[in-house]
């Protein structure tokens, strides 16, 4: 079962992983900066002003939550959805909500010599299940790459790209865990499936 899931996870990575290298023509790594500043997370999109839908009028498109990063960066997390074979896949959108083109910075990646030897990634995320007391990392393959949206390109203003990141499943009564990606803020989100 775990070699059928790595088939399955290695063609997802390489499919992402290639849409986003055509779509911005550009990959690389880089960025700095300081770990102990935290930006400040973003009001959900559910919470909107004026005459805008709300998300329980069935946007599909409402956010589970929207994290700041450092140079106008925005995650925007999509989905956090629990499949039968104990993973957990989250997924969303990159966003340089800046005016001027960046890169994630290399320290998304975490610091995981394993993790950092196959490139820039977002293998640094981490799933906090504060009831249960543990912390979840992105899942790896065989070969030691983390299950998650990898090469990370440069991004032009106002340009995105979809990601996602593969967890273990935490207890199928959590439904809630706080996402974490270091250089952005963290923020609760709730898991289906």
């Amino acid at each position: 079962m775990s070699q059928r899931f790595t088939t399955k996870a290695r063609r997802g990575m390489a499919a992402m992983t290639v849409a986003a290298a055509l779509a911005l023509g550009v990959v690389g790594c880089g960025g700095g900066g300081d770990d102990d500043k935290k930006p400040d997370r973003s009001a959900p999109a559910s919470r909107s002003e004026g005459s805008k839908p709300s998300a329980q009028e069935g946007q599909a498109d409402a956010p589970l939550a929207e994290l700041k990063g450092e140079d106008g960066l925005l995650l925007r997390i999509t989905a956090a959805a629990r499949d039968s074979g104990g993973f957990v896949t989250v997924t969303g959108e990159l966003k340089n909500d800046g005016d001027d083109a960046v890169r994630v910075s290399v320290r998304a990646a975490g610091d995981e010599t394993e993790i950092i030897r196959h490139g820039s990634s977002l293998g640094g995320a981490t799933l906090v299940d504060s009831a249960g007391k543990k912390r979840y990392y992105v899942l790896r393959d065989t070969d030691g790459r983390p299950l998650t949206t990898t090469g990370m390109p440069r991004l032009e203003a106002g340009a995105s790209i979809p990601v996602f990141m593969q967890f273990p499943a935490p207890p199928t009564n959590t439904t809630e865990v706080t996402f974490q990606l270091p250089t952005f803020a963290s923020a609760p989100i709730q898991i289906t499936g």
